[in-house]
């Protein structure tokens, strides 16, 4: 063993980096931008010879030093903003950036082909609305920190009650995470189905026009297309069923961070328009339905994920059963294809006779 070779970081060290790295892009964007520790613990799982206990104290010392140097809410606002900055601002702009600049390829991955380009003759081309969709989406994502800011500032400071989120340095059991993000996603399902079809597309709600005049104008999605909307409508449609789930169940701030940082890239690929997907039997079919209300005139597929609205028989095209099967089946054709092809690369061993 070489004692002078430092030992590799566990892996409950990068999730730690990752929980911090929003913090820190926004404090001080240089430094988060050149360790990119969030991405090395997305794409590079490694092992330690760090105890799990000393992982833990780490882990609950450097938590409790960041709440106590900082006021929460400072770090609730700059958390959050980091996330979506990350999650969404970042990775929307990358896949705009090779949709424009490998127009060829792009289209190839793209579901519909060159009609969903950016910058497409069916967009308008380069001095198409792009820019304005990415802007105005930037914008409502600023508008929803806003919001959440406003909030805590109504909470903590007017009715002089505790905060809408809880920011302790107590960190939340593994477990409670995922009954939190469980029942957050869920409900989130729920209202998003409820307040988009009652709110956005009932012929006597006021919002209607707005929603219809704004993001449903637009010929294919990307990923801008998510947050692209009037504000009011982006206020109803995204931030709503995605912040009261955490306000309801007063979710941990860690909590909250990865619960955004799931919708996050769930909007990022599911408007993104590519028919390859890092998660095919999820991601897979929530962009299609997501396309399909899209282009279909938000005639069904009201749900982020299509479950009320298999319950509610409004989807569009398949349901949510008979896409997760469909990928399923794909699937395992594929690794059956696999399989043969490695086996079939293989000389057959020769077996000797009795």
């Amino acid at each position: 063993m070489n004692l002078f070779q430092p030992a590799q970081p566990s892996l409950l060290d990068r999730a730690w980096l990752a929980v911090r790295y929003p913090y820190d892009l926004v404090r001080n964007p240089s430094d988060a931008l050149l360790s990119v520790p969030a991405l090395s613990f997305l794409l590079i799982p490694t092992f330690s010879s760090y105890a799990t206990s000393l992982n833990l104290l780490f882990f609950y010392v450097t938590w409790s030093t960041l709440i106590l140097s900082n006021s929460p809410l400072k770090v609730e606002v700059l958390g959050t903003l980091g996330i979506r900055i990350l999650f969404y601002l970042l990775p929307a702009t990358a896949f705009l950036v090779f949709d424009s600049a490998t127009p060829n390829i792009a289209a190839k991955a793209k579901e519909h082909g060159e009609v969903a380009l950016p910058m497409g003759e069916e967009q308008g081309g380069r001095k198409g609305r792009w820019w304005r969709t990415a802007l105005v989406s930037a914008g409502n994502v600023l508008l929803g920190v806003f919001l959440q800011f406003g909030m805590e500032l109504v909470f903590t400071k007017l009715l002089h009650i505790r905060s809408a989120l809880k920011i302790s340095t107590t960190l939340p059991m593994p477990w409670a995470i995922a009954i939190d993000l469980i029942r957050g996603l869920f409900l989130r399902e729920i209202l998003s189905y409820v307040l988009h079809r009652y709110a956005l597309h009932h012929p006597d709600s006021p919002l209607t026009d707005y929603h219809t005049t704004w993001q449903h104008t637009v010929t294919a999605p990307y990923a801008f297309v998510a947050n692209y909307d009037h504000p009011l409508a982006y206020v109803v449609h995204v931030f709503l069923p995605t912040y009261l789930p955490a306000l309801l169940f007063r979710f941990h701030l860690l909590t909250y961070h990865m619960y955004l940082a799931i919708v996050s890239l769930e909007e990022t690929f599911a408007y993104s328009g590519y028919n390859v997907l890092p998660s095919g039997l999820i991601l897979g079919g929530i962009a299609r339905r997501q396309e399909r209300h899209l282009m279909g005139e938000g005639k069904g597929n009201y749900s982020c994920l299509g479950i009320v609205d298999f319950v509610a028989g409004t989807s569009l095209g398949q349901e949510v059963i008979e896409d997760m099967t469909e990928e399923a089946d794909n699937n395992r054709v594929q690794e059956r294809l696999k399989g043969r092809a490695k086996r079939g690369g293989r000389k057959p061993k020769s077996r000797s006779r009795s």
